[in-house]
């Protein structure tokens, strides 16, 4: 293979990598005035909150994290329903207030009328995935 071939085979590949990210991102539902949250809690849904802006390293961060978990074990996808809300926009409604919801970078699992589980700010991948696994157990177990 020539050197020009194999950087242009390696760039190809980078580029794909990304997109393969942004397609498990779009498995996620933006929160909007139509509340997905309570129609996926009222439907007996396991819910994974991230609540989080555009513009926040941690919150990038987190969803790095979220979406690398969630490319390795399909089972998330397959059982949770996640829900992006933008604390820029929603930082004051209720839907952040009433769950106490100190800042963005804020990730909770939710199901029926109870809170399961919720990271502030943290990043660490152990962590995370202990989140989406007690939301996982939710969702399959009764």
């Amino acid at each position: 293979m020539k050197r020009r071939d194999f950087l242009i085979s390696a760039l190809a590949a980078s580029v794909a990598v990304p997109g393969a990210a942004l397609a498990m991102e779009l498995k996620t539902i933006e929160f909007d005035d139509t509340d997905p949250i309570a129609a996926a809690l009222a439907e007996g849904r396991t819910v994974f909150v991230d609540y989080t802006t555009d513009w926040c390293s941690t919150c990038a961060s987190q969803l790095r994290t979220i979406n690398a978990l969630r490319s390795e074990n399909p089972e998330y996808d397959a059982n949770i329903v996640f829900v992006r809300v933008d604390y820029d926009i929603f930082g004051k409604a209720p839907v952040t207030t009433a769950r106490n919801i100190p800042r963005r970078s804020t990730l909770i699992v939710l199901k029926g009328d109870a809170e399961l589980g919720r990271i502030v700010a943290g990043t660490g991948k152990d962590a995370i995935k202990a989140l989406m696994d007690t939301a996982l157990t939710a969702a399959t177990t009764s």
